[in-house]
């Protein structure tokens, strides 16, 4: 059942393809379909795994030989934290259709692209063989390019270059450390169960494993590593914005769990500080450069780099609450970046034409567009970790595992969060609530203007995405579940201290 999550993906984009070339409604209505079909596979899923002690971790497993000579194998399966991964996957998606469905140019090659890395993200998600993990992972890479270049707005054709040399470089280091492996096992096999219980060198763990989590960490925007993101962010169009923030970057972070961690625990012992230090000063950095931006673009994605390095800090205090926290952190990460994207691609930027906080402050925006408004700030409190939403229990959780582990490196992340609050708010208060005091007499001068009034695809998609939110915020608990039963298994098992 699980593997309709990416087929139905790759069925949507393979029919858009097939479809005549002015048959735009008709190609919105596909791309919709293929994403609700997706979504809907991820919530049955996420009802139907077994949460109780002593289940299986891994459930729906799928194995099927691919390349026996090698050891390659079609196998899938998914534990509590690849359904929540699923989930977030469905709903980006789905919301992503939504804010393009005005979308004018080529509707039909934007959504079959945006269905493929969709796609590929679910593969990745549910891969339990290396190599078929290696695939999906890079099938994300090229459409990425295409779509910022395609329909991408500033310094595009920079911003998708630079994501996709980003990209490769990450994956090229991957490589290389999954090669190195797979002959140093023996074994003759890509399972990921099989390799990662063996017992490797420590001289092999102590650069195989920076290696691949310095791979994986340049997809998750790991600072200082991270120069693509932001880049990457304000040039690709909304949909690809909510997807590089939401989705992409959490495919790196998920490789760095899944993959080099449990594959190399002594290294990962002696490297953890370091990262956890590089995550740290992300945190700072990205907040203290949100803070300096004049386009408020700039400013979602700097805050981005900041809110990924709670992810890449939790998972390095090798704690349950710390590693718990990180996972929540990613999907709620995923869930506020995708809407606060959304906001300022679709709901401001496609009706005024700017993003610049000096020109927005002028326009009234609170007045003309009073939904965007209620979102943004809905959105902006989320994203500073405001109690009743997920960023509170993902970031709180992160904070307690670190206490713990590396309680030193609190000192750089504590003056993040208090930028994190002073940007967010300098941000909300420009973009709708400003006033130019530049008039006569020092008056101030607030012009509003008349725009298109938001479209019901958008409202039902920042309603989605904030019910998403609030419902973690208010209900963790099933969440929480969803990745406390992860532990059951031997692989998650032997990373806790």
């Amino acid at each position: 059942m699980i593997a309709w999550t990416f087929l139905s993906a790759f069925a949507g984009a393979f029919l858009l393809l097939l479809l005549p070339g002015r048959c735009h409604g008709l190609a919105r209505v596909v791309a919709l379909v293929s994403a609700l079909a997706g979504l809907a596979v991820a919530v049955v899923v996420a009802f139907q795994y077994d949460q109780r002690p002593g289940a299986q971790a891994y459930q729906f497993m799928v194995l099927k030989e691919w390349v026996p000579s090698l050891g390659i194998d079609f196998s899938i399966g998914a534990d509590g934290i690849s359904v929540l991964m699923l989930l977030l996957t469905g709903i980006i998606a789905v919301t992503g259709v939504l804010f393009s469905w005005n979308i004018g140019q080529e509707p039909k090659r934007f959504f079959a692209l945006f269905l493929v890395i969709i796609g590929g993200a679910y593969g990745v998600f549910l891969s339990l063989d290396l190599f078929l993990f290696l695939v999906f992972y890079e099938v994300v890479i090229l459409p990425k390019y295409l779509l910022i270049a395609g329909w991408g707005s500033t310094n595009r054709e920079y911003g998708a270059m630079k994501l996709t040399l980003y990209s490769i470089v990450g994956s090229a280091l991957v490589l290389v450390a999954v090669m190195a492996t797979y002959v140093v096992s023996g074994i003759g096999s890509f399972s990921i169960f099989e390799l990662g219980s063996l017992p490797y060198s420590k001289g092999f763990q102590m650069w195989a494993f920076p290696v691949m989590f310095l791979g994986f960490g340049v997809l998750a925007g790991l600072w200082p590593f991270h120069t693509w993101a932001p880049t990457g962010h304000v040039a690709a169009p909304t949909a690809a914005s909510m997807l590089l923030a939401g989705v992409v970057m959490k495919l790196g972070a998920y490789g760095a769990l899944r993959v080099a961690m449990p594959f190399f625990p002594y290294g990962l012992e002696q490297w953890r500080f370091f990262f956890g230090a590089l995550a740290a000063v992300g945190i700072l950095y990205g907040a203290l450069v949100a803070l300096a931006q004049k386009d408020l673009k700039f400013v979602i994605g700097y805050s981005s780099i900041s809110h990924m390095g709670f992810v890449m800090l939790g998972l390095v205090t090798l704690s349950a609450v710390g590693i718990t926290g990180a996972v929540l952190q990613m999907f709620s990460h995923g869930i506020i970046a995708a809407l606060l994207f959304a906001v300022v691609g679709r709901m401001i930027y496609e009706r005024t034409h700017t993003r610049e906080l000096a020109v927005l402050a002028r326009l009234g925006l609170g007045k003309a567009l009073p939904f965007a408004a209620v979102t943004f700030v809905l959105a902006c409190a989320a994203s500073m970790g405001l109690p009743g939403f997920s960023g509170f229990v993902a970031e709180v959780t992160v904070l307690l595992g670190a206490w713990v582990a590396m309680p030193s490196l609190l000192w750089v992340v504590v003056p993040g969060i208090v930028l994190t609050v002073a940007f967010t708010l300098k941000a909300l208060q420009l973009s709708f609530f400003g006033k130019d005091k530049a008039g006569e007499g020092g008056q101030a001068r607030e012009e509003v203007h008349l725009y298109e009034p938001i479209t019901m695809p958008e409202k039902i998609a920042a309603v989605l995405l904030l019910a998403t939110t609030v419902c973690m915020g208010l209900m963790p608990t099933p969440f929480l579940n969803l990745v406390v039963a992860s532990f059951q298994g031997d692989l998650m098992r032997s990373l806790l201290r």
